[in-house]
């Protein structure tokens, strides 16, 4: 059965989409922006503190969800400033080098434009069963 639904500790959509969509024991979390989840607005004006925020958000989701580091099977990261990928990665380890439970796979992906003139995006796959 698939279950789609909007997270509350996330900004609202701005379109026609779902944050969440669980489909047996996968939850897919739609592409994540640095956004205030209260505003809606774009936080951060560099790499590094854009990937802060998004770690943030993702956290804030996992709790709302119940999940823990130990669901997350897939993180994609996409950002339109490859060359400065060693803020997102001080950024990913500030969260995961912390953590006793191996970190996700992972993919990066240099693209062109991010909505709202972001400079990074990330979406997460979690995989728990029950």
């Amino acid at each position: 059965m698939r279950q789609a639904f909007n997270a509350a500790s996330l900004a609202t959509p701005a379109f026609r989409y779902s944050h969440v969509v669980k489909v047996g024991p996968h939850i897919y979390l739609s592409g994540l922006l640095a956004q205030v989840p209260e505003t809606g607005a774009l936080e951060g004006t560099t790499v590094g503190a854009q990937a802060d925020r998004i770690l943030q958000n993702l956290q804030a989701v996992m709790q709302e969800l119940a999940l823990d580091f130990s669901h997350l099977a897939m993180a994609r990261i996409f950002t339109t400033a490859m060359e400065r990928f060693s803020e997102i990665n001080a950024a990913w380890e500030a969260v995961f080098n912390a953590l006793d439970v191996p970190p996700p796979a992972r993919t990066s992906i240099g693209v062109a434009a991010l909505p709202m003139g972001a400079l990074v995006e990330m979406e997460f796959t979690f995989y728990r069963e029950g």
